[in-house]
């Protein structure tokens, strides 16, 4: 990989990827493993459901709709207030800055399945284990240390706005915000500590889980899983039966092949809530520019049958 234009690596960078990695990777998973422990001290009923889903719907938006399709792809406008409310949700999924997830993936877009590409399962050799290491690579193992790429080639937009470089300098203190909200939350519903504890985890601990291995499966089993309707560089694939839970994400062969569109469905049909809400902010005025691919554009580049891929 090409360093100085591309990627710089420093000693402070990667541990700063270190204790990120930890942090928010590891961390999660241990006390997700370590549920049986504590799991009679917890709450557990509607509330607690509510709670959780209200946070992971809320930060996964803010990850499709604001780190994607707005702040990484440009392909809608906001206003401000939107902007600002999306990078912070965004931020509260414990991805990693505004400045740095969008720098990622555009260099992800750009070097996509080549060597560049920081997260790429296609790249470890043939043959069961390798693929599986490939996998395990793309999904979360990539994220222990890697190139930073370099953020005034891959987001020189975002470092002239005043408001997302706040954002992103404060990136640390907004993730304890999204975890202090739910155990404020069950705090305040259940008047104690236990209450508190149940709001951190569901709300916290386990939003955090869920949520990233829903967007890390993005990386991992969509280049490798699932049909390809359209030709591109690299071997993203869709997995139309994801569609809900990714929030749309999960049309990755299309967002690859029209990557400015704001729908990566790209059809009525096709489930897309990321896409739902950018029409709902349109209707209500808070959106404009929608910069959706002509659907004939869309029906000419059709170029591949159905096909998929298997481990």
């Amino acid at each position: 990989m090409e360093a100085g234009r591309f990627v710089v690596e420093t000693p402070q960078i990667q541990r700063l990827q270190r204790r990120h990695f930890i942090l928010f990777n590891v961390l999660p998973l241990l006390l997700i493993i370590a549920t049986p422990l504590y799991w009679d001290w917890l709450y557990h009923g509607g509330f607690e459901i509510a709670l959780f889903a209200t946070m992971w719907l809320l930060t996964s938006l803010g990850i499709t709709v604001g780190f994607h399709r707005l702040f990484t792809h440009r392909s809608f406008q906001v206003a401000p207030s939107v902007q600002i409310a999306l990078a912070v949700l965004g931020s509260m999924a414990a991805q990693g800055g505004i400045t740095s997830w969008v720098a990622i993936h555009r260099l992800h877009h750009e070097k996509s399945d080549t060597e560049s590409d920081l997260h790429s399962p296609n790249l470890h050799g043939e043959g069961f284990a390798n693929r599986l290491r490939g996998l395990l690579h793309s999904h979360v193992l990539w994220m222990r240390r890697h190139p930073y790429p370099n953020v005034v080639r891959f987001a020189p937009d975002l470092l002239r706005s005043r408001h997302l470089r706040s954002i992103n300098r404060n990136y640390l203190n907004i993730v304890w915000i999204g975890l202090l909200l739910p155990t404020a939350a069950g705090f305040a519903y259940h008047g104690d500590l236990s209450g508190a504890l149940s709001g951190l985890f569901w709300g916290g601990v386990l939003r955090l889980f869920v949520l990233e291995h829903i967007i890390w499966s993005i990386n991992s089993f969509l280049h490798v899983f699932g049909n390809r309707t359209y030709e591109t560089r690299d071997s993203s694939r869709n997995v139309g039966v994801l569609g809900l839970i990714t929030l749309g994400e999960s049309w990755h062969n299309n967002h690859h092949r029209f990557a400015n569109s704001p729908s990566f469905g790209l059809k009525w049909h096709n489930l897309d809530p990321g896409y739902w809400l950018i029409k709902g902010l349109e209707a209500l005025g808070l959106a404009t520019d929608l910069r959706m691919p002509d659907p004939a554009q869309v029906e000419a580049r059709r170029a591949l049958p159905s096909t998929s891929a298997h481990l």
